[in-house]
C-alpha cells in the first residue's frame, strides 16, 4: 500500500493531507496549539479522530507519544548516537527506524528484520512531501504516526 503525505502550505499550525495511490484523501492531520507539537489524525471526512502524535517537551532527547484514540500505543525517541544516519527507537511492536544521511529516506523494520515500510521524501515541492510504501495496509495509521513524529522532530531541530 502506498500513501502520499503532503504538508499544507500557508497554515498557522502543521496540517497535512494523506492520499492513497488514486489520489483519494485517506487521512487529514491537523496541528493543535500546545507546548511542543501536537498532531491529531482524522479520517477523510474529518469526523472521527483516529490518533494523536504528541511531543514530550521535558526530555533530554526528542520524544513523542503516540495515541490511538485515548490509548497510548507507544513512543518514538531519537537515538543520540546516530551521527551520520538518524535512528529512532520505537516502543511499539519491536519496530525500529533508520534513515539515510540526508534524512530524506527512512526504513521501518520489524523485530525479525522484515521491512514494515519505506518512506522517501519527494523533492521539488513547496512543502514536505513523502511517499509511504507500507507492507501491510493494517499498519498504515501507525506508520503515518511515526512519519509525523519524525517530521515534527526535524522541524523542532531546524
Amino acid at each position: 500500500m502506498k500513501l502520499l503525505f503532503k504538508q499544507r502550505a500557508f497554515t498557522w499550525f502543521d496540517s497535512y493531507d494523506i492520499y492513497d495511490e488514486n489520489e483519494n484523501t485517506v487521512y487529514v492531520v491537523k496541528g493543535q496549539l500546545s507546548w511542543g507539537h501536537c498532531l491529531k489524525i482524522f479520517d477523510a471526512s474529518e469526523e472521527h479522530e483516529l490518533g494523536t502524535v504528541k511531543e514530550q517537551i521535558f526530555s533530554w532527547w526528542p520524544q513523542f507519544e503516540l495515541y490511538e484514540g485515548s490509548d497510548c500505543i507507544g513512543t518514538l525517541k531519537k537515538e543520540p548516537w546516530g551521527w551520520f544516519k538518524p535512528r529512532y527507537n520505537i516502543d511499539f511492536n519491536g519496530w525500529h527506524i533508520e534513515g539515510d544521511w540526508t534524512e530524506w529516506d527512512y526504513t521501518i523494520t520489524g523485530p525479525d528484520g522484515e521491512k514494515v515500510a519505506a518512506i522517501s521524501k519527494e523533492l521539488l515541492h513547496w512543502t514536505d512531501t513523502y511517499v509511504l510504501d507500507i507492507a501491510d495496509p493494517e499498519d498504515a495509521l501507525y506508520v503515518l504516526m511515526f512519519v509525523l513524529a519524525i517530521d515534527a522532530e526535524k522541524c523542532s531541530r531546524n
